[in-house]
């Protein structure tokens, strides 16, 4: 696979798929995102940090995944979901900073599913819950356009 860039490397793997594009599972996965995101601001306030936490990557995962959806794109992986979404930057109707964010927020579930580290704090939830929502509000941009 020398020469091949990450997002073709997702798709020789079959990380990505071209499968049929669905309008309804873009709405769907986009209802789950908003409503992980709304369990995760409930969660905060009853300082359940951990699934506080998780469920804010839940709903950037679910947001993202919607626009692959629309695009007739199924991920069989997180990080190859970024890398397709790369593809948004590239055209100019996305910006980097987005892609950045997923990347961190996926890099926090992680360590706080696996790892051994305090939880993040109330502080830092609302900060990840407003760009959360703001990620939201992105994808749902990018799925009205084409």
């Amino acid at each position: 696979m020398k020469g091949l860039t990450k997002l073709e490397e997702c798709f020789e793997d079959g990380k990505l798929q071209t499968v049929l594009p669905s309008e309804e599972k873009a709405r769907q996965s986009l209802r789950v995102a908003h409503e992980n995101l709304y369990e995760a601001q409930g969660a905060a306030r009853g300082e359940l940090f951990r699934a506080a936490t998780n469920s804010i990557y839940v709903a950037i995962f679910h947001a993202a995944r919607a626009v692959l959806f629309r695009d007739g794109i199924r991920e069989k992986s997180h990080f190859c979901l970024e890398q397709y979404l790369n593809t948004y930057v590239a055209s100019g109707k996305l910006e980097s900073k987005w892609i950045a964010f997923f990347a961190n927020q996926r890099s926090k579930r992680d360590i706080n599913q696996y790892g051994f580290e305090p939880p993040a704090t109330r502080e830092e939830l609302d900060v990840s819950m407003q760009l959360a929502a703001q990620f939201l509000d992105q994808m749902e941009t990018l799925l009205n356009t084409r």
